[in-house]
């Protein structure tokens, strides 16, 4: 595949997302000036934003950092579908996690597919 510096990715997802740069800079409490900044001279944000990039994107730091195209995102949700309410509390509560509790909880998940598959 093609590689693409991160803030290519971000761009390309806030297109896919019908996001405006004004809305994504709300959302990740990130200056619009920053955010024109990774456009303008090509470079990539700071990693002490990837994950708040990414929780608003709704991707892994794995998808936005990996060098590969990001190939039609078939593993992303789509963040207009209605959620039910175990839904929203599932992600109000994974939301209040700290990276630890987040990561032991992918493990738990990853531990329960395999035994299901």
């Amino acid at each position: 595949g093609v590689i693409m510096l991160v803030s290519q990715k971000i761009f390309t997802l806030l297109n896919e997302r019908g996001m405006s740069q004004k809305e994504f800079a709300e959302r990740t409490d990130i200056s619009q000036s920053t955010i024109s900044d990774w456009k303008r001279k090509k470079t990539n944000p700071s990693a002490d934003k990837i994950l708040k990039i990414c929780e608003v994107l709704q991707i892994t730091p794995y998808e936005l950092l990996s060098e590969n195209e990001i190939s039609k995102l078939e593993n992303t949700i789509d963040y207009r579908i209605a959620l039910n309410n175990e839904e929203v509390f599932l992600l109000k509560s994974f939301r209040g996690l700290d990276v630890r509790q987040k990561n032991r909880l992918f493990g738990y998940l990853e531990a329960l597919k395999d035994k299901c598959d």
